[in-house]
Order: C-alpha cells, then structure tokens, then sequence
C-alpha cells in the first residue's frame, strides 16, 4: 500500500513539477492513472486487508457497498486508462504528422473523463442499486451487518468483466500488434535513413538537422511504446487470472468449487498492479528515472535544510541569521 502511494505520488510529481514531461499530452493519462492507483491503495486495500485479518467486515452493511463500489470504480479506472494510453501511443506511432492535430488536451481530457465516467455507471450505480449480486447474497449482506461478499449475478458478470477487462485488453492487444509492426518497419528506415544521413551530411554539413530530429522523435516514440507493451505485459499478468475466476465462478456459480484462498490471492495480485506501474516508469522510462531522482534529492536538500537551520536556531540567536531569498533560478541567496 505504501509502496503504490509513494511511487504513484513520485509519478504525479514529476509530471507537475518538470515542464518538459508536464508538456506531453501522454503524460495527463500517465497522472490520472497514478490518481487511480493511489485510490486503489487508499481507498480499497486497507479496507481489503482490515477484512482478511479480522475475518470479517467491521464497517457496516453502508461501508461495505462503498467499499465494493470503490474496488470496481478505481481498478476499471486504471484498466481503462492503459487503455487509453495504447491508443495514444498508437496514434504516435501509426500517424506520427497527424499526432499533434489529432490528441490535442481537449481531446486528451475529454477521453480521462470518459474513462472515469464509464468506471463510475459500471460501479456505483449497480451495486448500489442492489442490481449486481443475486437475491440469496442480498439477503445475507441485509441479515448480517459483518458480512461483506461480493457475489454477482450472471448479467453483471458478463458485462462489468466485459467492461472492465475484457473489451480493453482486446483492444490494447490489437492495438500493440500494430504499433510493434510499424515500430519494426520504422527501426529498418531510421537506420538506413541514418546511413543515406551521414554520407549527405559529409558533404552537405546541417542540411539534414531536420531529419536528425524528426529520428530522434521517432526513437523517443518507440521507447515509450516499448514501456507501453512491458506496462501492458504485466497489466495482463496481473489481472488475467482474476477475471477469467471471476467470470468463471460466476457462470457456473456452484458446480465450480474452488479454495476460498483462491479468490483473495487473485484479488491481491490485481491491486499489486497498483504499486507497479512507478516501478516500470522508473526503470524504462530514462525521463521519469531522472525525474524520480531530482525530485528525491530536492528531498534530501530540503530535509537536511531544516535539520540544520534548526539545530543552528537553538544555539544562535536569530538575529544574526541572514535573510534567505530565493533567486530567479529557485535558489537561496543570503543578504
């Protein structure tokens, strides 16, 4: 839990503080994402945790509606925001020209709030509703306030699994297809492209600074779909197993037994999903990377400030402090 807090506030932080990842339209599905990892970890897995070591739900029978509905809100969230991603990068990949016109903020921010829109009307309103679960669990959840199972109905199943799962991963899987064979065809370009460069270059010098760009755009590109596809790879093995139990036990209800430990494992292997995603940025992505480690050691400065401009104020009278200012760079200066 604490893990998935701290990454995911490392992630948000850089793109807030650093201007030049705060510029890429990527990077608002990127936060939004890490603000649904921290809900997840706030929010769900606390709740979670409390149930598994007592052994039973001590919030009320309200709470336990909350906190069913907040588990669906916020994992469908961060599915549907990989999701989205995905298609960024396809279009970057796929129309590289056309990128800039087609994923504008607007359309970035408006595709966020689908997401969350579309996460909210498949959790809150169902559960809430009592419209997921079948008439035998209602009964149970009504007559015994410790009890928090959440079992559902076929009809909820299918599409809440579809919804959240099943419909994005089709979607990603295609989608990263595509972006793995344009990506291969554009890496056979680039270094034949380089070659035709370098002989231009020797006797035409800077005629070609365009194309030198325009190729390390591309590269950039493809390292991020390169993050992409290992973000994806562990979505997939993360939530996989559940869904496939979920929709299983679902269908065939009682004439599918299985250990009760099964269920919890899956559900804990899916929020893990949570406290991973940082740890991908910081060791893929060369830009968060260097981002994680200004943002630490502006940490450590900052800490190590005040420990010493404390210990100093208890055995030197203040008066004798100089002023500190900051400089136009965000620096200290004395006067």
């Amino acid at each position: 839990m604490c893990t998935a807090v701290a990454g995911n506030l490392l992630v948000i932080g850089s793109v807030v503080k650093f201007e030049r990842l705060r510029s890429r339209v990527t990077n608002y599905f990127i936060v939004s994402l890490a603000f649904a990892d921290i809900l997840v970890a706030v929010l769900v897995m606390p709740f979670n945790a409390s149930m598994e070591i007592s052994e039973k739900w001590i919030f009320g029978s309200f709470m336990c509606d909350i906190f069913n509905s907040n588990d669906v809100l916020f994992s469908t969230s961060s599915i549907l925001h990989i999701c989205c991603i995905s298609m960024d990068r396809y279009i970057a990949i796929m129309k590289p020209l056309k990128y800039e016109r087609k994923m504008t903020k607007f359309r970035a921010l408006s595709m966020i709030a689908v997401t969350w829109i579309a996460s909210l009307l498949i959790s809150y309103i169902p559960i809430h509703s009592q419209l997921y679960t079948t008439h035998e669990n209602a009964l149970v959840l009504e007559n015994n306030p410790n009890a928090c199972t959440f079992v559902v109905n076929r009809l909820y199943a299918i599409i809440s699994s579809s919804v959240s799962f099943w419909i994005p991963c089709t979607i990603m899987v295609f989608v990263y297809i595509r972006i793995f064979i344009e990506a291969r065809k554009q890496e056979k370009h680039i270094r034949s492209a380089s070659v035709c460069s370098n002989k231009s270059n020797a006797l035409y010098p800077g005629r070609n600074s365009r194309d030198i760009s325009d190729r390390k755009t591309m590269k950039r590109e493809h390292k991020a779909a390169k993050t992409l596809g290992i973000i994806m790879g562990v979505f997939i093995l993360c939530f996989f197993p559940f869904f496939s139990w979920y929709l299983i036990t679902s269908m065939c209800k009682n004439f599918c037994p299985y250990p009760p430990i099964l269920g919890k494992i899956l559900f804990w292997i899916g929020y893990s999903n949570s406290c991973l995603n940082p740890i991908i940025y910081a060791y893929y992505n060369r830009e968060f990377r260097q981002a994680f480690k200004r943002l630490l050691k502006m940490k450590s400065q900052f800490d190590s400030y005040n420990f010493n401009h404390c210990s100093s104020g208890d055995t030197k009278d203040t008066a004798n402090v100089p002023l500190v200012y900051l400089n136009g760079n965000g620096g200290p200066t004395s006067v």
